[in-house]
């Protein structure tokens, strides 16, 4: 476990977790008819995995321009999160899924 987290192959794994969350996700809504957008569910998981992403690549030794990168995709879908849950507060209609209330 120890040599897991050392070599960073950690970061690796979770993002192969949020992957198949996706791909969970993607096949669930399909067949289920009060689900979440997907829109919605990218929008929550996108951020994660850019953070994780960023991450990865200070741990790997890349050049400080694909940590800054990552970390403002994190920051612009994380926005696109939060912008998109408050205009359907505001619109008086929730989106399927929120569970934040920024009233």
């Amino acid at each position: 476990m120890a040599q897991l987290f050392a070599s960073g192959r950690i970061v690796d794994l979770i993002l192969a977790l949020v992957v198949l969350e996706a791909v969970l996700f993607a096949l669930l809504n399909r067949r289920a008819v009060d689900y979440p957008r997907r829109i919605d569910l990218w929008l929550g998981l996108l951020p994660g995995a850019c953070l994780l992403l960023a991450l990865r690549s200070v741990q790997s030794g890349a050049a400080w321009t694909w940590t800054a990168f990552w970390l403002g995709c994190a920051l612009a879908t994380h926005l696109a999160d939060v912008a998109r849950r408050w205009r359907s507060r505001a619109g008086g209609t929730a989106v399927p899924g929120t569970a934040v209330d920024l009233r």
